[in-house]
């Protein structure tokens, strides 16, 4: 399987966990899966009054500079923790 395979396959996965993840992993997993798919962080930083908006923003961002592949394998990662953790 390769990475990319790989990491489609888990990003589907985690979405059937038994249990919501916390708001930090969930945002851990945004940040990652947007860097691996569009690379560094192209739109406006939302408002003061968009929290999650800003939230999801702010998770992205702190990955640029981040190579697909390295953002695929950090990803892939987490959401086996993530797996582990919560359960299918």
């Amino acid at each position: 399987m390769t990475l990319q395979e790989e990491f489609e396959q888990l990003a589907e996965d985690v979405k059937n966990v038994k249990t919501r993840p916390d708001d930090q992993e969930l945002l851990d997993m945004y940040g990652l899966y947007k860097q691996a798919i569009v690379g560094d962080i192209n739109t406006e930083k939302p408002g003061m009054l968009d929290l999650k908006g800003k939230a999801k923003w702010e998770a992205w961002s702190s990955r640029a500079g981040m190579s697909k592949d390295a953002a695929m394998t950090a990803y892939i990662a987490l959401a086996k923790d993530v797996i582990a953790k919560y359960g299918m």
